[in-house]
């Protein structure tokens, strides 16, 4: 990985010298030129980005992976699984299996794309401090990497497990979503006060859409859902309709190639990691999650929920951050025995001669996105964003 990073050259020493508003334009002019963008959305995300820093953290991926090499020199060498990505505590939600079995894990993967294992861990530890605090001092960094790191290693020494709820293992996990499930009424509600979609959806959603479907030849109304944060711009086509007397719906989303391969100027790639991170990772699938070239295809519903970590308690939220991190080696484990010998034996040599590694790095990327942050803002206050 090192050696495509130096390979950028003079390329990558111009983007360090870019500030966030000209990092942002530079990217979205980047992803215009690989798929149909809807501006409406792309300046609704940047209003988003003013809300917080962990609201800010999550829309700008792209910018985390330009400063990364540079504020984290010395991980950019760790050795190489394929990654989330933009990974954060919000990318962790709810499922149901084949069986009806409830199954929580990382339920997005559009930025996958192999690199050193440590961006997930740094970027998740990051998001963990970004979202307890809007001072970031309630909690040291040390207290949430520990557990993180401790499922983490724990997780690739097991050889991985999903988590399928409703085992005694795992009934405190359940216990938690019990208590963050939406009301139905008004999920559905929210959906049906959608304006139907006039424009016309691409012929290749519209079949991603009715290989999702319950039923063949259902009927279905086709509304454009704004949702998300870093695929704010991108299309998103909600399928509802009414199957078996009730309320059920498919959301189509455009992928793109990962924000990596922008921040490595490789102009020319395309390839999408989406379904062999799926496929490959220890995992419990979801029947209804279905990726192809260009588009994913998800199950909405109210029963799909996701932790709220600023209301966990002290120990919950150390149970929460430990299995993040347990959840994150059963992706990395996707990678195979040989990625997940070089992984463990890494992490036995930085534990051992740098045993704060994890949130030294968390705390240099945490203060740089802060930097940035209050950049964005402050130049959208000037009216120059």
């Amino acid at each position: 990985m090192a050696s495509r990073w130096n390979a950028a050259g003079r390329r990558y020493e111009e983007k360090l010298g870019m500030n966030i508003v000209k990092s942002t334009n530079r990217y979205e002019d980047w992803l215009r030129k690989r798929l149909p963008i809807i501006e409406q959305d792309v300046e609704y995300k940047h209003e988003r980005m003013m809300d917080s820093p962990f609201e800010f953290m999550r829309a700008t991926f792209y910018r985390w992976m330009q400063l990364w090499p540079d504020y984290c020199k010395d991980l950019v060498s760790a050795p190489e699984v394929l990654t989330v990505g933009d990974l954060h505590t919000d990318n962790f939600g709810t499922w149901i299996d084949i069986e009806g079995r409830l199954v929580w894990g990382i339920n997005d993967f559009d930025e996958a794309y192999p690199q050193a294992y440590a961006v997930d861990l740094v970027r998740l530890a990051t998001s963990a401090a970004m979202a307890l605090s809007e001072d970031y001092s309630a909690t040291p960094l040390s207290d949430l990497c520990q557990p993180i790191l401790k499922g983490y290693s724990q997780g690739l020494r097991a050889g991985g497990a999903p988590f399928v709820l409703g085992e005694e293992a795992d009934d405190w996990l359940l216990d938690l979503i019990d208590e963050m499930q939406k009301e139905p009424e008004r999920f559905w509600e929210k959906l049906r006060e959608l304006p139907k979609f006039e424009g016309e959806v691409p012929e290749c959603a519209v079949v991603a859409i009715r290989d999702a479907l319950p039923e063949v030849g259902l009927r279905y109304r086709v509304a454009h859902r704004v949702a998300g944060l870093g695929s704010l711009g991108r299309s998103r086509f909600l399928a509802l309709m009414r199957f078996c007397g009730a309320f059920t719906a498919r959301e189509a989303k455009e992928l793109t190639a990962s924000a990596v391969y922008w921040s490595l100027d490789e102009q020319g790639s395309n390839e999408i990691f989406y379904s062999k991170i799926l496929r490959q990772a220890v995992r419990c699938h979801d029947p209804f999650l279905r990726a192809s070239d260009r588009w994913v295809v998800r199950r909405l519903s109210p029963d799909y929920v996701r932790l709220d970590i600023p209301e966990l308690s002290e120990a919950d939220l150390a149970s929460s951050l430990h299995a993040m991190g347990w959840e994150t080696a059963n992706v990395h484990l996707g990678s195979g025995g040989k990625s997940t010998r070089n992984v463990l034996d890494d992490l036995k040599d930085k534990n051992k001669n740098d045993p704060e590694w994890l949130s030294r790095s968390a705390d240099v990327m945490l203060e740089a996105t802060l930097d940035d942050y209050h950049d964005w803002v402050n130049r959208a206050n000037n009216s120059t964003v």
